[in-house]
């Protein structure tokens, strides 16, 4: 496939991510073509969610790409019909709902109006590729692009390969993801929960532990990430942190913690049982309801914003 063929994209799903990954494809200048099997709701992302955020983020300066907001506006497309929303697309980007099913539906649907170069990309968070492209006849084209929330100030994205994924689609939308500002990683083959979700399930877990057993309050273990851990994981991440923590780098590191590192680990317990009890603190320190929830999340974006700034200067 030419350059001059790679164009336009399609986005399945006008959700939160699907509305993410649009964002961030026509920051890169590319025509977007977003697709809802829900009457009218593509039409509705664009123009009552996508018009403001773009507006929003040129005022704020953190328009991401070289266009303006109304240039990139201007490259976005509604469609309710499967096959006019694929039509000329050269990468494909799935942003349903987790549900397996659903997702194995809706790629073998769009098999059927696909050319055989076109790439399929699946937005699972947590669903390997050999699961999701199991009713797809062409699974060498095919591979999980997994982003983290929110995408467009997390730049982030975990590609994961198909036993059958051919490395040119790997280096295909390794080359798109970062064209369009995005920090893409290479897994070299599946394995359940990805990179991320595996390394913040272990954290998640002693977490909860550490609160359930009474050895820390909810409120003191989130400062043990976001005011110690998270201060240095914002730039630099865990292999570096220990071979930045010796005098002589990470082998010096790990001659002398290891010991302490096992004993540790070996303390850790059984895997736990999320749903047998959960923490109340939580609650009582931000409200379960939507309008205190709404407002932290905005809260956690506008840091993000702040902190993706950042890390750009």
């Amino acid at each position: 496939m030419s350059a001059a063929d790679m164009k336009i994209i399609t986005v399945i799903g006008s959700g939160l991510i699907g509305r993410s990954w649009a964002m961030l494809f026509v920051s890169g200048g590319y025509n977007v073509k977003i697709y809802d099997n829900q009457p009218g709701q593509s039409a509705r992302a664009i123009f009552l969610s996508l018009r403001k955020q773009l507006v929003e983020l040129e005022e704020a300066h953190m328009l991401r790409g070289e266009l303006s907001a109304a240039q990139q506006l201007a490259l976005l497309s509604s469609y309710d019909d499967l096959s006019q929303a694929l039509d000329g697309a050269f990468f494909v980007q799935e942003c349903v709902f987790e549900q397996l099913e659903v997702k194995q539906s809706i790629f073998h649907d769009m098999e059927r109006f696909v050319g055989k170069d076109v790439i399929l990309s699946s937005s699972t968070s947590c669903l390997v590729p050999s699961k999701v492209f199991s009713k797809v006849q062409n699974r060498s084209r095919c591979l999980v692009s997994h982003p983290v929330n929110p995408p467009y100030y997390v730049k982030l994205v975990e590609l994961v390969p198909h036993p059958e994924t051919a490395a040119a689609v790997m280096d295909t939308t390794h080359a798109l993801m970062t064209k369009v500002g995005q920090a893409p990683v290479l897994l070299k083959k599946e394995i359940d929960g990805f990179a991320l979700n595996r390394v913040q399930a272990a954290i998640i877990a002693e977490s909860w532990r550490l609160v359930q057993d009474g050895v820390i309050s909810v409120k003191d273990i989130d400062l043990v990430m976001s005011e110690g851990l998270g201060m240095r994981y914002a730039f630099i991440g865990p292999m570096e942190t220990m071979h930045l923590n010796a005098p002589k780098g990470l082998e010096d590191y790990m001659s002398r913690y290891s010991e302490n590192i096992t004993r540790v680990l070996s303390s850790f317990g059984p895997v736990q049982l999320f749903l047998l009890s959960r923490p109340q603190e939580m609650c009582e320190l931000i409200p379960c309801d939507q309008q205190h929830l709404s407002a932290r999340q905005e809260r956690r974006d506008q840091f993000l914003m702040r902190l993706a700034k950042l890390k750009k200067d």
